[in-house]
């Protein structure tokens, strides 16, 4: 069995972390927007999307603990973690993973004003460049097909309230 890389080792870490403080964040969240009387939509095909991001998680780790780290890769990782803070920073206390309508206006700052979804665009270039900081390039490439293919989905689930509501800037996902 091949030694672990320290590099990577830390750099899963780092992705196992983050992507875990983001569900408690999230579900804080999601809770208070409900609270307040938000609802949800697009509830019955938020476990698959949990679900190819926990296999994608597990097959960094399974692939990858072992590999050596591409620094030029890393710092592609390393600005879309900068892209993250703005987007999580814009949105503040209406982040969340779930799609949440609630009667406030849309978010229009930050990366809102430049990229419709800029949340989803963030993922699905983690999505593609983790791997790549291991050299996992089928997984890039197998894992970006599958997040691709829940966004589609997603983002007409999360589009209909913003149609129904008439207004744009009336309503908020």
């Amino acid at each position: 069995m091949p030694d672990a890389s320290l590099a990577a080792l830390l750099f899963l870490g780092f992705i196992i972390l983050q992507r875990l403080s983001e569900l408690v964040i999230a579900r804080s969240n999601t809770k208070r927007l409900l609270e307040e009387g938000a609802y949800e939509v697009g509830a019955s095909h938020y476990p698959l999307i949990v679900s190819v991001h926990v296999a994608w998680i597990i097959a960094l780790v399974v692939l990858g603990y072992d590999k050596p780290v591409s620094i030029p890769w890393l710092m592609v990782f390393a600005v879309l973690q900068v892209f993250r803070l703005w987007i999580l920073l814009s949105m503040g206390r209406r982040w969340t993973t779930r799609i949440i309508v609630a009667k406030t206006p849309l978010v229009t700052k930050g990366p809102f004003a430049f990229v419709r979804h800029p949340n989803y665009l963030l993922v699905a270039l983690e999505i593609f460049t983790a791997p790549m900081v291991l050299g996992l390039f089928p997984i890039a490439f197998l894992f970006s097909g599958f997040n691709g293919a829940i966004l589609a989905l997603r983002i007409r689930v999360k589009m209909r309230p913003l149609r129904i509501c008439g207004r744009k800037d009336l309503c908020t996902i």
